[in-house]
């Protein structure tokens, strides 16, 4: 098994209103006033050796009815729950929305003006506006579990731009956590959420001083017009 940090996975958006990021300030103010502001934005000192400890050590754990990824680093051990990412990416979105049914989806994509309809739920970014595709551009890029395909995308991440457009929340802990899980016997396992892996590591170890060697979490600049 090999596991890699994946280069345009779990980027740091920067919501800023830069000369490149004209004509997106709306957007930019939409997401900075967002309960999913602090996940895309937050960017910790991300340690590769702690990152590699926890992906070659993680296992999921199930107990009473709760499911927990459990992992070593520096011999502490680390336990994942979907509460715990609630909490650490300050998400309060416990009680949103896991996936819109099939039709509220479709309904949904009318709304936001999606051009290519379909019965699939498989969906294009190509289709979309071109503040849509911002949006898209960088929850995808951001909070998605996604490492390839950056132009399609399922019905869950579909969900979630809906419930943005919409008002609604939608569960983005439940589907992180959930993400994280499939991860541990993936075919293809990889370094998944480096910087949300890193942030519960430090709030369970406090003196990391010995890790040195830093990833460095890919930046979401704001050259998105070139990139959407």
């Amino acid at each position: 098994m090999t596991s890699l940090f994946a280069e345009s996975h779990n980027m740091v958006a920067i919501l800023e209103k830069l000369d490149a990021a004209e004509g997106f300030e709306q957007i930019i103010d939409f997401l900075s006033g967002s309960y999913i502001n602090h996940a895309l934005t937050v960017n910790p000192h991300v340690y590769i050796s702690c990152i590699k400890q926890f992906w070659n050590t993680a296992v999921v754990k199930r107990s009473c009815d709760v499911t927990m990824l459990q992992a070593l680093v520096d011999k502490k051990r680390i336990v994942i729950t979907e509460e715990v990412v609630h909490e650490i990416l300050q998400l309060n979105d416990a009680e949103g929305v896991i996936c819109l049914p099939n039709e509220e989806i479709f309904a949904g994509l009318a709304r936001m003006g999606y051009e290519k309809p379909s019965t699939k739920l498989t969906f294009y970014k190509a289709f979309f506006s071109t503040q849509w595709k911002f949006s898209i551009h960088t929850i995808l890029h951001s909070l998605s579990a996604k490492r390839t395909s950056w132009n399609e995308f399922s019905s869950a991440m579909t969900s979630a731009l809906i419930c943005l457009s919409s008002g609604q929340r939608f569960n983005f802990s439940k589907y992180i956590f959930e993400s994280l899980v499939r991860n541990v016997d993936s075919s293809s396992k990889f370094y998944m959420y480096p910087r949300f892996i890193q942030l519960i590591i430090q709030t369970n170890i406090a003196d990391l001083s010995k890790h040195t060697t830093r990833y460095i979490s890919p930046v979401l600049t704001q050259k998105v017009s070139a990139n959407i």
